[in-house]
């Protein structure tokens, strides 16, 4: 049997990357810096290593609603036009140094308007950022302008998608909460993308199950499932047989419908009991779309490197099945379809090819 790939040699291989959250992603010094230079004083510390450690153990305990109340402090200093240009050009940075050639990084624009600023200068500031970070680095990042399940500005945002697309916004996206806001809530916004020929994916299956998901596809006709973990409600394995799965998950995976999975995040939030016992190692078995994401690196203290790693690790995972999942990614990015092929043969395939050979 062939040595498995070293975290090192992960970070050399081209990745991409569709699940990561701005908010989620920032670097603890940046932080800190931001929160003096904008007056925000209520950090739980102003040292950038016990922040990074506060964090994360505020991150794995298990809820869904506890892990999304450490985003209050990141959008707390992401309130400046300058603050997300910097943000948005630092998270460009950090992806490329990880080897990310392709990325969408999604964020909720409403979440950064409380010191004045409107939706597009939000838009707009952070698409400066991402062009600034990624000059010069061998990375492409799209941005995801999402709406927030529990708010009521889901069409808003959706024409601003719509509007921003042709620079640098690659779709539309809701997040939040699950349980109590079923997407169904925002069907007009996903009945107007859909009439605007764009691109959108649901956060579903995650906290809340099977009938989230199905309403992502079957009402509101999501591209993507962000997360998508409990399709495995949807599957049984006889202790002796192959394994059978029901109409929903055949559905997902005959339609090649792409699950959006962000492994260590799905740990702590209790979508999942261990990385070894993750659904994505059934799902890749059974061939569904499966791609790997890192949900909100800071508070999963992750990279899509470690989170590759830690399945490797746990499945067995050679250079095949790594570059099985980037191609995943990278035909479900919300790209042209010339741009995503001319990125699979001109990078992806020749970046892991080189890797395969040296390995």
């Amino acid at each position: 049997m062939s040595q498995l790939p070293t975290l090192e040699e992960i970070r050399r291989a081209p990745k991409v990357l569709l699940h990561d959250h701005l908010d989620g992603g920032l670097r603890p010094e940046t932080i800190v810096d931001l929160a003096r230079e904008t007056g925000y004083d209520k950090l739980p510390t102003t040292d950038p290593g016990a922040l990074r450690t506060w964090f994360q153990e505020a991150s794995d305990s298990g809820s869904l609603e506890r892990y999304l109340e450490t985003f209050d402090h990141t959008v707390g200093v992401m309130q400046t036009r300058e603050s997300l240009v910097r943000v948005a050009a630092e998270c460009a940075e950090d992806l490329a140094a990880d080897g990310v050639v392709y990325a969408e990084v999604r964020y909720a624009p409403e979440q950064h308007t409380s010191a004045g600023l409107s939706l597009e200068e939000v838009i707009e500031a952070v698409l400066e950022g991402f062009r600034i970070g990624s000059e010069g680095r061998g990375i492409r990042v799209g941005t995801l302008l999402t709406a927030m399940r529990h708010q009521a500005r889901s069409m808003e945002i959706a024409e601003l998608a719509v509007r921003y697309r042709d620079v640098g916004v690659a779709g539309f996206d809701i997040a939040g909460a699950e349980a109590g806001y079923p997407p169904t809530r925002h069907l007009d916004a996903f009945e107007y993308l859909q009439r605007e020929n764009a691109h959108f994916t649901i956060h579903a299956g995650e906290a809340f199950g099977l009938p989230s998901i199905w309403q992502a596809i079957q009402w509101c006709g999501a591209d993507r499932l962000g997360h998508g973990v409990r399709i495995i409600d949807d599957i049984t394995v006889p202790a002796d047989g192959e394994a059978k799965l029901g109409r929903l998950a055949a559905y997902v995976r005959d339609k090649r419908i792409p699950l959006e999975m962000c492994p260590t995040s799905n740990l702590q939030t209790g979508a999942a009991p261990s990385i070894a016992e993750h659904p994505i190692g059934l799902l890749r078995r059974l061939n569904f779309r499966v791609t790997v994401n890192t949900d909100n690196r800071l508070m999963s203290g992750t990279t899509v490197s470690e989170e590759f790693a830690k399945l490797s690790e746990a499945f067995g995972y050679s250079w095949d099945d790594m570059q099985w999942f980037t191609i995943n990614a990278m035909k479900s990015a919300f790209l042209p379809f010339d741009e995503r092929l001319a990125l699979i043969n001109g990078v992806i395939k020749p970046g892991f090819a080189q890797l395969k050979w040296h390995g």
